[in-house]
């Protein structure tokens, strides 16, 4: 990981966020279920796929993650 990616946004809006963890606004109960929809690195919005048994999601600069 390089300086410029480090956590930095939140993963329900895209807006800065220290640390990439949610801040005030989005942290509630049903965003604890959601999937991530922009991207923590550079909050670009990412491709979601949900299925029944979890969700993956695609940065086109940083790859993807998936529902653990």
């Amino acid at each position: 990981m390089t300086p410029s990616d480090e956590p930095g946004y939140c993963v329900h809006c895209g807006q800065p966020s220290p640390g990439g963890a949610d801040h005030p606004a989005c942290h509630n109960p049903r965003t604890a279920l959601e999937p991530p929809r922009y991207c923590v690195f550079c909050a670009r919005r990412m491709v979601v796929q949900v299925t029944p048994v979890g969700w993956t999601a695609r940065c086109s600069r940083h790859g993807e993650t998936a529902s653990g």
